[in-house]
């Protein structure tokens, strides 16, 4: 396994539901058979230009580790989600 860093921006009028967000975004990951090894919550800031109409979004970073195999698959699952505005995911 492989170790990752990943940043979502998520939608910030569903600031009320993050941690079902945040619930999807580990369990894909453990769907995946990887581990999250850290989590940080960056807060609401504003996008430096508008994606889909938003102008701020939550920032929230994820550590994690797991088969490189899975990546774009994981990735391909994020970005369906209409929650998450964007995510890179980045190998450490």
């Amino acid at each position: 396994m492989k170790e990752y860093e990943a940043l979502f921006i998520v939608d910030a009028s569903k600031e009320d539901s993050l941690k079902e967000v945040i619930t999807d975004i580990n369990g894909a990951i453990a769907k995946s058979e990887g581990k999250v090894e850290k989590e940080e919550n960056w807060g609401k800031q504003r996008l430096p230009y508008p994606i889909n109409k938003q102008t701020e979004g939550i920032y929230y970073k994820l550590a994690f580790s797991l088969n490189p195999s899975q990546v774009s698959v994981l990735n391909n699952n994020y970005k369906l989600n209409p929650s998450i505005l964007r995510v890179m995911i980045t190998a450490k």
